[in-house]
């Protein structure tokens, strides 16, 4: 490599050089996403929750779950929580319903992205299931519910972090999706 280099003159291994930290700087930009989700998934970081089975202990302390809901711009569906608060003992598993509803005239996909604040309580707020796993679809005029399963880890009393938080804000967005002709999940219809 280095002989093959030293054939090349000045204006050659300029543009050479250009073109690896051209395609270098691509493959980083291409990797950062995955990275970065993959980052805040195994920490917590920015109030990701995680994924999990429901608890085993449950604790006589209680916290409260705030949820909300809100949509990218020019996303036409209504989307909100059907409940705005929830109290529930610390390890105990909760089941929380979003309403969606398609006005449109034309089937639409969304994808739901979360967050959980303070974000302390990101890596204590198990999903055992959730409508923002996979795309949904609504056809025109559909009305569903959505059910988020989930409960606060019992960790979160040893966390030093997160152990004098009562209050939980679990957010969701949908995005516009694209139909890729596979069948969704289905969800609770009215």
């Amino acid at each position: 490599m280095l002989r093959w280099w030293n054939t090349l003159d000045g204006t050659r291994q300029t543009a050479a050089l250009t073109v690896v930290v051209v395609v270098f700087m691509g493959a980083l930009g291409w990797a950062a996403v995955p990275l970065y989700d993959l980052f805040c998934r195994v920490t917590g970081y920015g109030g990701t929750t995680q994924v999990g089975v429901a608890s085993d202990t449950i604790l006589d302390q209680t916290v409260t779950i705030r949820f909300d809901a809100s949509r990218e711009r020019d996303f036409p569906w209504e989307f909100r929580p059907v409940e705005r608060t929830m109290e529930l003992r610390i390890g105990e598993t909760g089941i929380a319903y979003y309403e969606a509803y398609n006005p449109t005239n034309e089937p639409v996909a969304g994808t739901a992205s979360y967050n959980v604040t303070p974000y302390a309580a990101g890596p204590h707020f198990i999903k055992i299931d959730c409508f923002c796993f996979t795309y949904q679809v609504l056809q025109p005029g559909e009305r569903a519910l959505m059910p988020v399963t989930f409960y606060v880890s019992p960790e979160i009393v040893d966390d030093v972090e997160a152990r004098g938080i009562h209050t939980i804000t679990l957010s969701y967005t949908f995005h516009r999706t694209e139909l890729d002709g596979s069948a969704p999940r289905r969800v609770e219809t009215n």
